[in-house]
């Protein structure tokens, strides 16, 4: 069994690599992922959560803590095999021309997630919107950012997007959301009225800021209508924005009835013209 464990299976310079050091290679190196793993949600979770950091920035705390142990762990497991930081140094200039040719998305994803937690353009919990698509940030990882949408569907996204692309934070700095809802009267209807129905809704939304404030907008003289907007403020519309203009919507119709403010109703214009006679007939009347 000595003889076995002793047994060389190949040289890394002068270093003859055995099975046992080479064992004892692989178990530190996933013994520093799991541990790596395990520190990351120790800080982010258990240590820092007492404290007045936000989600994002305990977060960016964990990931570091976790890559430290790790690589720590994985210089220790190469160690172990007789790798040298001077055979590290001439390995990873080989390994970088290699790199720059053939893995040059995943290390540009990669740089681009250690620029995002350094920089922190967004954190975990932020509403982003990149290419289109509004979505909720829940991971942040080395290559790539995981995001959320509304129809709860999980993007995975190369971090070098973001890096690259423009990316609107719609959270940044404070985590709240404005809610539209659009609503049309009747055309006789007295807009101070409509006003004070609008902000009554609002106000019997439990789920509605007081700071900022609602408000509402004329917009426009419609053809049949005055169309109005309510705006309002939420901390706690995230994944399904929809929900919340639909109780504001019902909310408002019913203050608007209440109050007696007619709705508009369709109106169908008939015009009854005379019609022509035909030539010379014009005169036989």
């Amino acid at each position: 069994m000595d003889g076995f464990l002793g047994h060389p299976l190949f040289h890394v310079g002068d270093t003859a690599v055995t099975v046992a050091s080479l064992v004892v290679s692989l178990l530190l190196l996933g013994g520093s992922y799991v541990l790596g793993r395990v520190v990351q949600k120790l800080v982010a979770h258990r240590l820092l959560a007492r404290t007045h950091l936000s989600v994002g920035i305990r977060y960016v705390l964990g990931r570091f803590a976790g890559y430290l142990v790790f690589f720590l762990g994985a210089a220790m497991a190469l160690q172990a095999i007789g790798i040298r930081v001077t055979t590290l140094a001439a390995f990873g200039a080989a390994l970088g021309v290699g790199i720059g040719f053939g893995l040059q998305d995943v290390v540009k994803s990669f740089v681009g997630g250690l620029v995002l937690l350094i920089e922190r353009p967004f954190q975990v919990g932020d509403r982003v919107e990149i290419e289109k698509t509004t979505a909720e940030v829940v991971e942040i990882r080395a290559r790539t950012t995981v995001l959320r949408t509304n129809d709860d569907v999980y993007l995975v996204v190369p971090n070098s997007k973001f890096i690259t692309e423009t990316i609107t934070n719609r959270t940044f700095g404070r985590p709240v959301y404005r809610c539209h809802v659009a609503v049309a009267v009747a055309t006789d209807a007295n807009p101070a009225a409509v006003q004070e129905a609008l902000l009554e809704a609002a106000a019997r939304c439990e789920r509605i800021l007081a700071d900022p404030p609602p408000a509402v907008r004329f917009r426009e003289f419609g053809e049949s209508s005055l169309r109005f907007e309510l705006l309002v403020w939420t901390a706690g519309m995230v994944h399904h924005p929809g929900a919340l203009s639909s109780e504001l919507a019902f909310l408002a119709h019913e203050s608007l009835r209440r109050r007696g403010v007619p709705l508009p109703s369709p109106r169908v214009d008939v015009h009854v013209g005379e019609r022509a006679l035909p030539p010379g007939r014009a005169g036989a009347r």
